[in-house]
């Protein structure tokens, strides 16, 4: 089963699949031990590749390079990937598409903003007229073979949220994603306004949708969760701390033997998974004797 029906047979199950977003390999490393799927998000891979915010900076190479090192350390993870506007061009869109696929992307998310685009969840955000961006959705569906694709719209004004919704919910896409969702009441209304069509809810801390358990997301009828950014802000909060902390014990390092502080044994154990855990194990050789 290809990578896409695996995802796409996943979402068709009961409850909310949550999707981890990761930013590099470190934190994927970490993400893997604790859920099944992982997000690749725009946010999280502009802020750590370069060191930028999420309005456009990210070079579909560099994104693509990211995705093939993960598929290749983590076979068995669903990968979903923010393809942001599919890097302006329709004909770009197909192109990143069709590469992400064939390296064993699960699937992508292409959203309906015009440049200067900006993270779902921050003010100023500006779409593409809707025909626009249905024809390269289209184009993109055209394209992918298994691939899961995921239609986004970033529309702010009630009436264009819920016509969106609708539109995007006709097409082939597997699943629609109106981003920014500001209360329970909204995600309801745009729940009834797709139809049968799985949901996708994105959360990010300090944005502007509520915060809400897997469960309670399952009872308002939202397929597929989204996470872009706790491994990101949590590794924010850790860094600071711990080089804060540095400098006042004047440059000694706390004790990582036997305490709560991670060290080198921990750090190696876990980057090492990534090139032994799905490797058969040799099977000893009996002596022969001549």
């Amino acid at each position: 089963m290809t990578y896409g029906n695996k995802l796409r047979e996943q979402i068709a199950k009961p409850g909310t699949t949550p999707l981890i977003g990761v930013y590099d390999m470190y934190s994927a490393s970490v993400a893997a031990a604790h859920y099944d799927g992982m997000f690749v998000s725009g946010f999280g891979f502009a802020a750590s590749y370069y060191g930028l915010p999420d309005i456009g900076f990210i070079a579909w190479p560099d994104m693509v390079a990211f995705v093939q090192r993960l598929r290749g350390a983590f076979p068995r993870h669903h990968l979903l990937v923010d393809i942001d506007d599919g890097y302006v061009d329709p004909e770009v869109a197909c192109h990143v598409v069709e590469g992400l696929e064939r390296m064993g992307a699960s699937g992508v998310i292409l959203e309906d903003q015009k440049r200067p685009r900006r993270c779902g969840h921050a003010d100023g955000k500006q779409v593409l007229p809707l025909g626009e961006y249905l024809e390269k959705l289209e184009m993109v569906l055209a394209t992918r073979k298994d691939l899961v694709v995921v239609a986004r719209t970033d529309a702010t004004e009630e009436a264009d949220i819920i016509h969106r919704a609708q539109a995007l919910a006709a097409t082939d896409a597997d699943v629609v994603l109106v981003d920014g969702v500001r209360s329970v009441e909204w995600i309801q209304r745009i729940r009834e306004a797709v139809g049968s069509k799985p949901l996708l809810f994105n959360q990010i801390a300090g944005g502007k949708s509520p915060r809400l358990s897997l469960t309670e997301l399952t009872d308002l009828g939202v397929d597929l969760a989204i996470y872009s950014t706790p491994c990101l802000f949590a590794a924010h909060k850790a860094m600071d701390t711990a080089l804060a902390e540095l400098r006042l014990s004047d440059g000694r390092l706390p004790a990582a033997d036997g305490g709560e502080e991670i060290g080198v044994g921990e750090s190696t154990r876990l980057l090492t998974k990534n090139i032994s855990r799905h490797r058969p194990v040799p099977v000893a050789r009996e002596s022969v004797k001549v």
